[in-house]
């Protein structure tokens, strides 16, 4: 097999970690991760508490049977579906769809729109970009002074749009079809946690605004908030299905990868796309290196690196073609020590590891090095000096 078909067989997320931190569609979304090669950590930020058992949901369904909305807003297809049948387990499912059928329908979205045909009823708009935004530009552009407006929220409130309704004159019903909380058992998001703030993750994933909030949150109980918020901001990507989402890490300046269209898939395909071309690339020793997240690719071929290993070449890439002492790489070491006979064993296993040991020279009584090919121009990143410091 050729280098080009090499390269062509690694699967583009290959060598990378990716955290989850969705409750609803977290095995769907791991195993669109996995088909692409990445490795995952799974730790749900929230859970949803079950419409059947929610009282505010109730309240809103009956209050809405008794004065049938004007318009209705749809936003998701599982929460529209999940409404109706908490009403039919309540025994007011015809009340509610009679009420609905006599107002307006909005559907967000083409889910919301299959749900809201699927219950018998008729959407009468949808917006092409499937966001809040849009619907509530196209209702004020039409008007809603005096008209009774509900909206069926999709896990989180929606104030933006709420209060921009009422100040143009409507009166606004809120239908908190499923709510999220904190998950029962919180180990696997606080592992999730220290896997980013170890450099064990590379991406975290998020598909609900929730869930942003709720890691945030989770991390300033531990006293970590701000080591997480560094994190977010420097090595590891942050990725939302949509700007909704976006929004809690926005507002603390973590900068995010979102997809065109807010969909998993999307997501992923955009992910896809940005990860790799982050990587570092090198041309060491007549080779071509991309480090990736746990592994290398060397000339195209994937080569898994232990951590320790890791540690030594990502300190490494950040100087290339420069000396590296002893001492700067035991620090770079995960857990540290004062034996810088650690070093030399793990730069024995990265070597081994990466199957080509003139990649990394030896300078002796200085440190180490990555041999970057003087005839390949400056640094790909940083400019550093191409011919090292061996005398």
């Amino acid at each position: 097999m050729n280098d080009v078909a090499e390269a062509a067989a690694v699967a583009p997320l290959a060598g990378f970690t990716v955290g989850i931190t969705a409750a609803r569609r977290a095995d769907e979304l791991a195993t669109m991760l996995r088909r692409r090669g990445a490795a995952v950590v799974q730790g749900a930020a929230l859970r949803i508490v079950p419409v059947a058992d929610d009282t505010e949901l109730e309240a809103a369904t009956r209050a809405l049977i008794a004065a049938p909305p004007d318009i209705t807003v749809a936003t998701t297809g599982i929460g529209f579906r999940s409404w109706v049948s908490a009403a039919d387990g309540w025994g007011i499912g015809e009340e509610l769809l009679a009420a609905l059928g006599r107002s307006r329908l909005i559907a967000r979205g083409p889910k919301a729109r299959g749900a809201i045909r699927a219950s018998g009823l008729v959407d009468a708009w949808s917006p092409p970009s499937e966001s809040s935004a849009e619907v509530l530009e196209y209702l004020l552009e039409r008007g809603v002074e005096g008209l009774r407006i509900a909206v069926q929220l999709h896990g989180e409130p929606l104030p933006d749009v709420v209060e921009a309704l009422c100040v143009a004159g409507a009166e606004v019903v809120e239908v908190p079809v499923y709510r999220w909380v904190p998950p029962v058992d919180i180990g696997p998001l606080d592992r999730l946690i220290d896997a980013v703030l170890t450099g064990g993750v590379d991406v975290l994933t998020f598909t609900s605004a929730p869930a942003a909030a709720s890691l945030l949150a989770r991390a300033a109980e531990r006293g970590v908030r701000d080591e997480l918020v560094a994190a977010m901001r420097g090595p590891v990507v942050a990725v939302c299905v949509g700007p909704v989402t976006a929004a809690p890490l926005e507002a603390v300046d973590v900068p995010t990868v979102q997809p065109q269209r807010s969909r998993l898939g999307a997501m992923v395909r955009a992910l896809e796309a940005d990860l790799p071309a982050r990587a570092r690339s090198l041309p060491v020793a007549g080779h071509l290196l991309q480090l990736r997240g746990h592994a290398v690719l060397v000339d195209g071929v994937l080569r898994a690196v232990p951590p320790a290993g890791m540690a030594l070449l990502r300190a490494l890439g950040r100087r290339p073609g420069r000396v590296v002492s002893r001492a700067e790489l035991l620090a770079a070491l995960p857990g540290g020590g004062d034996d810088e006979h650690a070093v030399e064993t793990a730069m024995a296993r990265l070597r081994a590891a990466l199957g080509e040991p003139r990649l990394v020279q030896t300078v002796v009584k200085r440190g180490y090095r990555l041999a970057l090919d003087p005839a390949a121009g400056p640094a790909p990143v940083g400019g550093h000096c191409l011919h090292g410091d061996a005398r």
